[in-house]
């Protein structure tokens, strides 16, 4: 967890909490027990946490307040699920997801 905040100039120091492990793309990581799922994971330096469907561009944590969508994973084999307002628990196993398919054609493509 190198780059967790642990002393904010405004919130003050990071209380101890108990500290849980959980995978993420079959590699094991650390976080604290009911912390934000994305929290963890930025504090882990990982970015992206999946694919946009048509373009296959990289998306992670965006508006972190559960607005977006961009930071979807599957989570215990349950998908779509919001990064920012999933609590982590402990030998949770996360994973992102490549470009996945999309039954929307584009619209500029000049093939019929």
């Amino acid at each position: 967890m190198t780059l967790r905040v642990t002393d904010h100039p405004i919130l003050g120091k990071l209380e101890k909490k108990k500290a849980v492990t959980f995978t993420f793309n079959d590699k094991q990581y650390t976080g604290y027990e009911d912390e934000s799922l994305a929290a963890a994971l930025l504090a882990n330096e990982i970015r992206t946490l999946r694919h946009q469907e048509e373009s296959g561009s990289s998306r992670g944590i965006y508006c972190n307040i559960g607005h977006c969508f961009e930071c979807r994973v599957s989570i215990n084999g349950k998908q779509g699920v919001r990064a920012c307002l999933t609590p982590l628990k402990g030998n949770m196993i996360v994973e992102s997801h490549g470009k996945l398919p999309t039954p929307v054609r584009d619209w500029r493509s000049s093939d019929e």
